[in-house]
């Protein structure tokens, strides 16, 4: 793998096509958790991917459609134009340099410009590629993996705290947050800041009574990296595929 910390002379001598863009956001994360969760979990999967691929790894970008949380102070969104032009212009330069391929990886999941973005770029740019990876059941199957199999939560709950506690614990304040929101609620969650649809921001709940800290850690390094592992199941076959058959 390599990254914006290795030389310009080390990413050419590589011979890499490939290279790696990640999208986190800055939003809020209920009264107790840091804002650039997302972020975090972005680089992650960038770096994970970076691994598997040999690939030339950008710096994260911190910033998401977050309209969503926009309410809450310290909230950063942009609108999906803004994000996607800068993408693109990204892209385009780096394949002025001699890169192909090109792996899209997004820690937030109110990203919903992502797939869209990724079919018209390959419409647009006949000489170049761009994917994304899917779920399928990685979500579910990471779920079972740490005993939480149905758990269910959108935002800002135990899987939020878990992947704190692994990426950040100096950052967490652990107390109980979050509330069941009426599920009638979820019809507005686009339409609709969550400040007004939720108790605190947290679209999930965690009691800091059920675990001790080493275990939400645990929790949350376990499902994070079988998640994106789970993701980045046949990635090079998949990359190397698609972009022959574009070509040829």
């Amino acid at each position: 793998m390599l990254s914006f910390k290795n030389s310009t002379t080390e990413v050419s001598d590589s011979g890499t096509d490939i290279a790696i863009l990640s999208v986190g956001a800055t939003e809020q994360f209920g009264p107790y958790l840091p804002m650039h969760l997302d972020t975090l979990i972005a680089e992650k999967y960038a770096e994970h991917y970076g691994e598997v691929l040999n690939a030339y790894v950008l710096p994260t970008i911190p910033f998401n459609t977050s309209e969503e949380h926009a309410n809450c102070k310290g909230t950063i969104t942009v609108s999906p134009t803004v994000l996607t032009t800068m993408l693109e212009e990204i892209i385009v330069n780096l394949n002025r340099q001699g890169f192909k391929k090109f792996v899209l990886c997004n820690g937030h999941g109110g990203a919903y410009w992502e797939s869209s973005f990724v079919k018209h770029m390959n419409y647009k740019y006949p000489e170049l590629l761009v994917i994304t990876t899917y779920r399928y059941l990685a979500w579910e199957e990471a779920l079972e993996e740490v005993n939480l199999e149905g758990h269910n939560e959108m935002h800002a709950g135990l899987l939020s705290v878990c992947a704190a506690m692994w990426l950040c614990p100096e950052l967490v304040k652990l107390e109980s947050m979050g509330s069941d929101v009426p599920p009638e609620n979820r019809k507005f969650a686009d339409y609709i800041f969550w400040d007004k649809l939720t108790e605190d921001g947290c679209w999930g709940k965690f009691d800091k009574e059920t675990y001790s800290p080493n275990q939400l850690a645990e929790i949350g390094e376990k499902f994070w990296t079988s998640f994106i592992s789970k993701r980045s199941e046949n990635l090079k076959d998949i990359l190397e595929e698609a972009y022959l058959k574009k070509m040829y």
